[in-house]
């Protein structure tokens, strides 16, 4: 690997490409918020995991700064973002062994001594393929450079894994106070926004009660294996659960017939 910096792939079409551009959005994602929702006690604590949305900010990001204003509170050393693969398959976990991650606002150092560490213990590989294009990761990136400005960052990809192996890594991830743990999914796609609602009930019930076998009944994310893993180790880590936020694409496009469905959900001591 001769490349330094993880370059971004999606900026200018899931984000802004600029920082001007950027700082706007993150400003109209506050100013959406009532005094009331500002005052939720949400925001006052200090959260170990996220699970956030990933697709296009103008269709959830609204969703994923919920979440990320809390973990604001967090004062991480070093945040862990996990995501699926979407544009190449393999077996296993990748992760980015880079110096630097790419953002609008400015490069973010990835904690490479930590990810050898972790890569010994966990068998993490490297895939180049699969963080080239990868926007599950990606979008989360800004956010931390935003909420999260002194924190270093690692970019895991998973592939065909077990949620169990996948568990246990963030197991270990969680027994470290420095790390924060950022895991990306999007629900339901492409349903009707009744149907959506209905499969995505089952994913929402599931992260609120640290159900795993509430995922079963339905729930179909993306991120499947990655919100089934968060919940093993949350669990195990003592770990309490609140939705910040759920929402279709329809609340943005108004097409009610194929939507896509986004959560937010903070989990913490």
């Amino acid at each position: 690997m001769t490349e330094h910096r993880r370059n971004a792939a999606v900026k200018g079409s899931f984000y802004p490409s600029s920082c001007s551009k950027l700082k706007i959005y993150f400003q109209k994602f506050s100013d959406r918020l009532s005094p009331q929702a500002k005052a939720d006690a949400a925001f006052s604590v200090k959260p170990r995991a996220i699970i956030v949305p990933h697709a296009g900010y103008v269709f959830s990001g609204f969703t994923a700064n919920m979440a990320y204003r809390a973990l604001a509170n967090s004062h991480p050393k070093r945040a862990i973002v996990i995501g699926p693969s979407h544009h190449y398959y393999f077996e296993g976990i990748s992760g980015a062994y880079y110096e630097t991650f790419e953002t609008p606002c400015g490069d973010i150092r990835i904690d490479t001594d930590y990810l050898v560490k972790l890569a010994k213990q966990f068998d993490i590989g490297f895939e180049a393929q699969a963080h080239k294009e990868e926007h599950s990761t990606e979008v989360q990136m800004p956010f931390i450079h935003h909420y999260l400005p002194n924190a270093e960052v690692i970019e895991l990809v998973y592939g065909k894994v077990s949620a169990d192996r996948l568990a246990k890594l963030i197991g270990y991830l969680l027994d470290d106070r420095e790390n924060v743990v950022v895991i990306s999914s999007d629900l339901s796609h492409f349903y009707s926004k009744a149907e959506a609602k209905t499969l995505d009930t089952h994913c929402l019930k599931a992260i609120a009660k640290l159900d795993v076998s509430e995922l079963d009944k339905g729930c179909e994310a993306c991120g499947l294996i990655g919100i089934r893993a968060i919940l093993i180790a949350a669990k195990k880590s003592a770990l309490r659960s609140r939705l910040m936020d759920y929402r279709t694409s329809a609340d943005y496009s108004g097409d009610s017939s194929r939507v896509v469905g986004y959560t937010s959900a903070i989990f913490y001591r």
